[in-house]
């Protein structure tokens, strides 16, 4: 693997070994912890513009999610078990437990958001407040999947496809897909939102196989078990109680709901929210917007 650059200058390397597998992780900052975790098809790099900021009110724990990044690829199963954002959940309070934080502020964009917000569910005492970027929980985006969604979020369906149709298509060109895909989320519709530098950490994890097959078993795991996981707890009624805040980009997928607020409203009981000006990927999009809007509630909510 080519030497990739450093984004995180004065942050520690840490590799956390847990049962899930080793969790890589970014460490730094003062102050109480606050875990920030990636989306598709980042890593933890992605929180790069927002982390020194933030680093200076909290303990920032940046971690890459289990087959991302640095971290290990689990072995999957029949059922995408260790790719479940439950599953996911459990790895990241593992990890943070192993570094001394049994309880923390969370902040997830993308598929980390929806871990973020699994955790919420399934760990309520572990959070003392949840930040989720640009989503809508797993289950609003299946149940409205209507013709104009689905052009929209194609990857959902796609990726989920039976092994090995989405690994042998992105692993013939991999650099031309997840150039497309990340250009096609952005606001200007290109990859100039993003540091070039931040872009080749993601490209190059992207030209591993195992990677490739570890995303895609994520968004199996989306489109069966989290779907289920999702569905139960609407159906019981249970809701998210830590304090939530919900962002979005103005162009971004959560955006295609003309209400995201509303939504988020109908899974928890205590939240507030706004638009992000740009597309999905707020924190390197518009990272002062970001950074603000994330300290306002992390820090003004203590």
């Amino acid at each position: 693997m080519p030497d990739l650059a450093d984004l995180f200058p004065n942050f520690a390397s840490e590799w956390i070994s847990t049962k899930h597998g080793r969790i890589f992780a970014r460490v730094g900052g003062k102050g109480p912890p606050l875990l920030l975790l990636h989306g598709y098809p980042q890593s933890h790099v992605m929180w790069h513009r927002v982390a020194p900021q933030l680093a200076e009110k909290f303990t920032l724990v940046i971690a890459d999610l289990p087959g991302y990044g640095w971290s290990d690829i689990p072995r999957s199963d029949d059922n995408h078990t260790p790719y479940t954002k439950r599953a996911m959940a459990q790895a990241m309070i593992a990890a943070m437990e192993q570094l001394g934080h049994v309880r923390f502020a969370l902040a997830g964009h993308d598929r980390g958001g929806r871990v973020a917000y699994r955790l919420a569910l399934d760990h309520p005492g572990r959070l003392s407040q949840l930040a989720v970027l640009d989503i809508l929980p797993t289950y609003e985006y299946w149940a409205r999947m209507d013709r104009a969604f689905a052009l929209k979020i194609y990857h959902w369906a796609f990726l989920a496809q039976p092994e090995p149709l989405p690994e042998t298509l992105l692993g013939g060109n991999p650099d031309f897909y997840i150039r497309f895909k990340m250009a096609h989320q952005t606001a200007t519709g290109d990859l100039t939102p993003f540091d070039p530098r931040a872009f080749e950490h993601y490209r190059i994890a992207f030209n591993d196989p195992a990677r490739i097959h570890a995303m895609c078993e994520d968004y199996r795991a989306g489109a069966y078990a989290d779907f289920e996981f999702d569905k139960a707890d609407r159906e019981a009624g249970r809701k998210i109680t830590v304090p939530l805040l919900a962002l979005w980009g103005s162009t971004g997928i959560a955006s295609s709901d003309a209400t995201p607020l509303d939504t988020w409203k109908t899974w928890a009981t205590d939240v507030r929210g706004a638009p992000i000006t740009g597309g999905h990927f707020l924190c390197e999009e518009n990272p002062q917007a970001t950074v603000q809007a994330l300290l306002n509630f992390f820090d003004g909510g203590r």
